[in-house]
């Protein structure tokens, strides 16, 4: 088994089948919900709202991360989340990169591992530039390491620009 750091964010609201509309916090919620049947013992960092990287005309996400135990293959992990992202309304082929989203899961952290393949990297590639993503990791686990460097992700914090409130 390996110890799991996902990233979840959310800045688009998701339009139901039944006409139901489920906000950025609720799909949050529910993605959460969802990941307590994959990660065991699962814990959730609090939620906060970020303004948008790289793409900033859209609106502000909120952003969390969870942590559990999995026991099974990244690729698989992978395919779970991108099921869970659909089933709230994530459809990656008509959103532009960086943009919005209804759901958003990333892989930050496997137990250990370190990949590089070219649709899954772990530890994720971009975790180091990303504070809405360091400090919910932190806030879970505040004495990570990247598996790579071995530096310390509190460190690595403090050279990144702080877009939460």
């Amino acid at each position: 088994m390996a110890l799991v750091v996902l990233a979840l964010g959310s800045n688009k609201a998701y339009k139901q089948a039944d006409g139901r509309v489920q906000t950025p916090r609720e799909l949050l919620e529910e993605g959460k919900r969802k990941l307590s049947g994959v990660l065991s013992d699962l814990r959730v960092a609090p939620v906060f709202e970020t303004e948008p990287l790289y793409i900033v005309d859209q609106p502000r996400f909120l952003n969390t991360a969870v942590c559990g135990w999995y026991e099974g293959a990244p690729r698989v992990l992978l395919s779970v989340i991108h099921d869970v992202e659909a089933s709230c309304g994530r459809n990656r082929a008509e959103e532009r990169r960086f943009g919005e989203r209804t759901l958003d899961i990333d892989i930050l952290l496997f137990g250990g591992l370190v990949m590089s393949e070219p649709d899954l990297e772990i530890p994720h590639p971009r975790l180091a530039e990303r504070a809405f993503a360091l400090i919910p990791l932190l806030a879970l686990l505040p004495d990570a390491k990247d598996p790579r460097s071995g530096a310390s992700y509190r460190d690595i914090l403090k050279n990144v620009e702080l877009p939460c409130e």
